[in-house]
């Protein structure tokens, strides 16, 4: 079975988020442990296994995704990831719909190499700051809200672009105050960098202090600065070390995510 890195959100090798890809070659998922035992050896945020489904169905192929500790419901680099092996190898031409668990998400290539995920928009509840939650994350919250099932964060608006670029936050602490991560964000301090805000992700309750580049935060990003901002479409910066840019399209209940992928390493999982 071949195995791929891929750098996705990036447009050169060593940036953005890396994630593993496994294009089975059977037309159904091994056993949970196997899955999981491969994303724990890959060892990063997300390894994908996708596998082809019969023509004529609603979806092309099927697609999970695995932290190196648990299976999650949603994750965007890693579809993106999935697509870009697909199209680079010519296992899939076109548009390719993938039947997951937050049902088919839809990616579409781009003659200039850039590929757009279609996701459902995220439902922002407001909730009140929970105790503790400006300490562990190392800032005070402006607004804080709900995610909802598909994503499970807990999205909060700090000060400043250099509050968010400076957190070093409590992990163990922050896993007490969402099911899935905290998503902290704000307005970019100068919009003509060419991104209009910026956001660090920490998802210690799933094995990933800090995620590189996250898609599926971005479907909660989007309708939040997209109705701060007033335009639907928007550039968001994820600033941590490895950095990455998303382009957001708001919908109404659908996010368009587009970025680019750059395939790193291609190898042969022998186990």
């Amino acid at each position: 079975m071949r195995i791929r890195i891929v750098d996705a959100f990036a447009d050169r090798p060593f940036t953005g988020n890396p994630a593993g890809v496994l294009l089975l070659d059977h037309d159904t998922f091994p056993e949970d442990s196997r899955l999981q035992n491969v994303a724990l050896e890959v060892n990063h945020a997300e390894t994908a296994f996708a596998h082809r489904l019969p023509e004529g169905g609603d979806a092309d192929w099927a697609l999970r995704w695995f932290t190196p500790v648990a299976e999650v419901a949603m994750c965007g680099h890693a579809t993106l990831a999935t697509a870009h092996v697909l199209r680079t190898t010519g296992a899939h031409t076109g548009p390719v719909r993938f039947a997951t668990r937050s049902g088919v998400l839809v990616a579409t290539p781009h003659e200039d190499g850039s590929l757009t995920l279609d996701f459902p928009t995220a439902p922002l509840t407001p909730v009140e700051v929970p105790d503790g939650v400006a300490e562990a994350l190392g800032a005070e919250p402006l607004t804080t809200f709900d995610t909802g099932p598909n994503t499970g964060d807990l999205l909060i608006e700090v000060a400043d672009e250099k509050t968010v670029r400076g957190l070093t936050p409590d992990h163990s602490a922050l896993a007490r105050y969402s099911e899935h991560g905290i998503i902290a964000t704000a307005r970019a301090e100068d919009p003509s960098q060419g991104y209009d805000f910026v956001s660090r992700c920490f998802f210690p309750n799933i094995g990933i202090d800090e995620d590189p580049v996250t898609g599926s935060a971005h479907t909660a990003l989007a309708p939040y600065w997209s109705e701060r901002l007033g335009r639907p479409g928007l550039t968001g910066l994820q600033a941590s070390p490895r950095s990455g840019l998303v382009r957001t399209e708001l919908r109404g209940d659908r996010t368009l995510l587009t970025g680019r992928a750059v395939t790193v390493i291609e190898g042969e999982l022998l186990a």
